[in-house]
C-alpha cells in the first residue's frame, strides 16, 4: 500500500467507483476486502489512521461471546463461533486458540458452567478449537497459580476461544483488499456527500488531511462504516436523521506478565455489576477488561474514568493472589462501542443494547452499517456488499471471502504477527544490519519494523507506528514515549521530512499517550 501512488491514480480516475467506503476500521476494511474480491471497483477513505478508533482497542478476542450465551442470544453466538473458525483458518498467523479457565467456588457453579460450555461447543460445530473440560482444584491451581485458592475451591472449567492482534489483523485485511485491487487511503476525510438532481447519493467530497487537496469521487454506491461516528455521516445525507448510536466505552488495563504468568486466560463470569471480565495473556503482558460505561459522545482519543479503573483493579484483586495497584499498570486503553439504540422506552443499560450489526439504507441511497463485533466482521461485510450490489445493480464475479487466506497467512507455528512478510522485514535487516536492533529492552520492536510500516503499511505518524503497526503504546506507555524520538527519526528518513516534522510528531504522540495513562485521582 503506497499512499502517494493511490492519490496519483485517484487524481486521474474519472469513472464512478462501484463502492466508496467511508471509515477505515474493521468494518470498513472488511467491506473493502469483500467488494474487491467480488471484482467491484472499490475505494476506502479514512479521516485518521486505519483502526485509530474502536478497532484497535478491543479485548483481543475472536470469540462466540460467553455473555451473549448467558443473555440467550443463541443466533449471535452460533454465527460468531462459525466466523471464529473461519478467521482462524484464514489468518492463522494472527488468530489462534487460547485456553480460558472459569474458576468455580461451588459444585453448582461448576455444573452450570460445564453445561453452558457444552452448549457453546455444540454451537461451534466442527472446528480447530478444543472442547471444554472440567479440572479439579489442584489441577486448576497449577494452570493458574496466581488465582486465589478459594476461587478454585471446586476447580474450574477450561474452554477455548480465539485470541488475536486486532490492528495487525485489520492491516492485513487492508493489504489483502489492496492485493485484490481496492484503493485505501488514510488521512482523507469525507467532507460531504454528492447528489444527483433527484437527491440520490452519487459520490463524496474529500480533503487530503496532509496536503489540503480537495477532490470529489463519483460512486455508484456509498457505504457509511464509521462506527460510533456514523450518525454524523448520516446527517450529511439527511440533517433530520435521528441518532441511532448509544456510545459506550470499554476500558482495559495492561499489567506485567507476573500477575498471570501462564498461557491460560481467566474469565470472571459475573462481576459485582453483572458483567463478564477477562484477564488475558497478550504479547507477554496481561490485559484486564472490560468496562461498559455509557457516554454522551464518541471521541477519537477517549479517556478512562477513575470509577472504571477502580472497578477493574478491585475485581482483579478479588481473584489474584497479588492485588494489582494503579502504579502496576503499564498502559490503559479505551474503546468506544457503536451500540445501536434500543426502541424508545426500553432499558438504557448499554450491556443490554444490540451487539448485532445493523444495515440501514436512507431514502437517498446512503448505506450505513454499524454495530456488530470484530469476530463477525467478515459476515457483516458480506451482508452489506450483498445489499450494495442489489441496490446499485452492481456486477459481481460471485466470489466469496469465506475461504480466503489473508495477506501474510502461514500455518507455521513460529510465525510472527507479520506472517510471510517477516521474510521481507528480515531482508531489510540483511541489507542494513543496523535495522535489526531493538528500540527498547522492554519492547520487542526492531528498527526494521518502523521502516516496513512506512514503506508497506501506510504509516504516516509516530502514533501510527507505536499504537497500531506495532503495539508499543498499548503494551507499555512509558517505553513507547522513550522511543518516540528514534521512531520519528527513522520515519523522517523514509518520508523525507525535516527535524521540525520530527519535533511536531514527538509532541503530538506525547499528547496521544496521555490518554493511555491513569486519570488523576
Amino acid at each position: 500500500m503506497n499512499r502517494e501512488s493511490i492519490l496519483r491514480r485517484l487524481s486521474e480516475h474519472r469513472e464512478p467507483f462501484d463502492v466508496v467506503i467511508i471509515g477505515g476500521g474493521a468494518t470498513g476494511a472488511g467491506l473493502a476486502l469483500d467488494a474487491a474480491v467480488r471484482g467491484l471497483s472499490t475505494l476506502l477513505l479514512e479521516q485518521s489512521d486505519f483502526g485509530k478508533g474502536t478497532s484497535s482497542r478491543s479485548t483481543k478476542l475472536i470469540h462466540g461471546g460467553v455473555r451473549y450465551l448467558q443473555q440467550g442470544n443463541i443466533a449471535l453466538v452460533r454465527d460468531s463461533l462459525r466466523e471464529r473458525s473461519r478467521l482462524q483458518i484464514n489468518a492463522p498467523h494472527l488468530v489462534h486458540p487460547l485456553p480460558f479457565i472459569v474458576p468455580c467456588e461451588t459444585l453448582w457453579q461448576r455444573f452450570m458452567m460445564r453445561t453452558g460450555f457444552f452448549l457453546y461447543d455444540f454451537l461451534a460445530g466442527r472446528s480447530h478449537f478444543a472442547r471444554a473440560r472440567g479440572e479439579n482444584a489442584s489441577a486448576a491451581q497449577q494452570i493458574v497459580s496466581t488465582v486465589r485458592p478459594e476461587r478454585l475451591r471446586w476447580g474450574g472449567v477450561v474452554y477455548y476461544d480465539g485470541q488475536f492482534d486486532d490492528t495487525r489483523l485489520l492491516i492485513h485485511m487492508a493489504m489483502s483488499a489492496a492485493d485484490h485491487g481496492a484503493s485505501l487511503l488514510n488521512y482523507c476525510r469525507v467532507t460531504g456527500l454528492r447528489n444527483d438532481g433527484e437527491h440520490r447519493v452519487t459520490g463524496v467530497d474529500v480533503v487530503d488531511q496532509e496536503t489540503g487537496w480537495t477532490f470529489s469521487v463519483p460512486a455508484k454506491s456509498v457505504i457509511n462504516a464509521t462506527g460510533p461516528f456514523c450518525d454524523a455521516v448520516r446527517r450529511m445525507d439527511d440533517e433530520s436523521a435521528p441518532q441511532i448510536i448509544a456510545p459506550s466505552q470499554g476500558v482495559h488495563l495492561v499489567l506485567p506478565r507476573e500477575f498471570l504468568p501462564g498461557d491460560t486466560a481467566v474469565i470472571v463470569p459475573k462481576t459485582s455489576d453483572g458483567r463478564v471480565l477477562f484477564l488475558i495473556p497478550w504479547h507477554d503482558h496481561v490485559v484486564v477488561g472490560t468496562t461498559d460505561t455509557p457516554i454522551d459522545h464518541a471521541e477519537l482519543e477517549p479517556t478512562a474514568q477513575n470509577e472504571e479503573i477502580e472497578f477493574l483493579l478491585a475485581t482483579a484483586a478479588d481473584y489474584l493472589t497479588k492485588a494489582p495497584r494503579r502504579e502496576d499498570c503499564l498502559s490503559v486503553f479505551v474503546g468506544i462501542r457503536p451500540l445501536v439504540s434500543p426502541p424508545s422506552g426500553s432499558s438504557g443499560e448499554t450491556k443490554s443494547l444490540s451487539r448485532d450489526h445493523t444495515i440501514l439504507v436512507s431514502k437517498n441511497g446512503l448505506i450505513t452499517i454499524t454495530g456488530g463485533k470484530w469476530t463477525t466482521v467478515r459476515k457483516m461485510a458480506e451482508d452489506c456488499i450483498d445489499r450494495a450490489i442489489e441496490l446499485a445493480d452492481l456486477r459481481s464475479n460471485g466470489r466469496s471471502t469465506e475461504q480466503l487466506k489473508l495477506h501474510g497467512a502461514t500455518d507455521s507455528k513460529d510465525a510472527s504477527v507479520y506472517g510471510t512478510d517477516e521474510t521481507k522485514i528480515n531482508r531489510l535487516v540483511e541489507e542494513t544490519p543496523d535495522l535489526g536492533r531493538r528500540l527498547h529492552p522492554d519492547l520487542p520492536i526492531r528498527a526494521a519494523e518502523v521502516v516496513w510500516a512506512v514503506r508497506s503499511e501506510m504509516a504516516r505518524t509516530v502514533d501510527d507506528v507505536l499504537a497500531r503497526r506495532t503495539r508499543a503504546l498499548f503494551l507499555n506507555r512509558r517505553a513507547a514515549l522513550e522511543i518516540a524520538p528514534e521512531v520519528a527519526r527513522l520515519m523522517a528518513g523514509e518520508l523525507e521530512t525535516d527535524t521540525a516534522w520530527q519535533e511536531e510528531q514527538i509532541t503530538e504522540f506525547a499528547n496521544v499517550a496521555k490518554h493511555f495513562d491513569m486519570p488523576p485521582h
